[in-house]
């Protein structure tokens, strides 16, 4: 599936991003890179349908391009350096909803998901989901297995939170959080294993009880 040229062309780019050096690449890129993480993606879904089959999407759907967006970032650099997919219902294109995240660099295996993307009213949702059944969401974020793999749960805080959440806060301080996602820093060798669809699968369903949570409260379940 992925070979050891996966990640050694990840760290070459890191090296050489620029153009004229990925021109030259681009044959090795689409045979050792692009084709192979597409056929990796397809496979750890298929492993998480089996736990969460809302998700329906395929990889090309859950991929990110290599290409930076460069329009408004004061690094130029024309590539990303690493590979990763958002795997929700319908792909990259459905962020907003709580799903699962794989990301791949020369250094580093990223395992994660959650609540990422989270406006206002679908955050205030959250909150008083966490509010109205506190006991329900601390038993999902101190579950041994999320706890053992993801640490807790993460995301930027408010300083100021609105005045309804305020002495709920008090007992449960995951209230100021705007966003609810769990992470996993792993060695990239992983993803050079014949199993890495189902390690990386049996990862993520420690996730799958916050996601639904999350999604029942935005109402993006089913």
């Amino acid at each position: 599936m992925l070979t050891p040229d996966f990640l050694q062309f990840l760290y070459e780019l890191s090296q050489n991003n620029n153009r004229d050096w990925f021109e030259k690449q681009k044959k090795r890129f689409e045979a050792s890179v692009k084709k192979p993480w597409e056929t990796a993606v397809d496979a750890v879904i298929a492993q998480i349908q089996k736990f969460d089959p809302q998700i329906r999407a395929s990889a090309k759907d859950c991929v990110f391009r290599l290409h930076r967006d460069t329009r408004f970032s004061t690094d130029k650099s024309p590539y990303k350096t690493h590979m990763s997919a958002v795997v929700t219902s319908i792909g990259r294109k459905g962020m907003a909803e709580p799903g699962y995240y794989l990301h791949v660099e020369f250094g580093q295996l990223m395992l994660g998901g959650g609540a990422y993307f989270l406006d206002k009213e679908p955050l205030h949702r959250v909150r008083t989901a966490i509010a109205r059944s506190p006991s329900a969401f601390r038993e999902i974020v101190e579950n041994e297995a999320f706890v053992a793999k993801f640490g807790g749960v993460q995301g930027e805080k408010n300083k100021v939170l609105p005045p309804e959440f305020k002495a709920a806060a008090q007992t449960e301080p995951l209230l100021a959080n705007k966003q609810f996602y769990f992470m996993a820093e792993l060695p990239p060798d992983h993803v050079l294993q014949p199993d890495f669809p189902e390690f990386a699968a049996e990862y993520l369903r420690a996730g799958k009880a916050l996601n639904d949570f999350c999604r029942a409260a935005v109402g993006s379940g089913g």
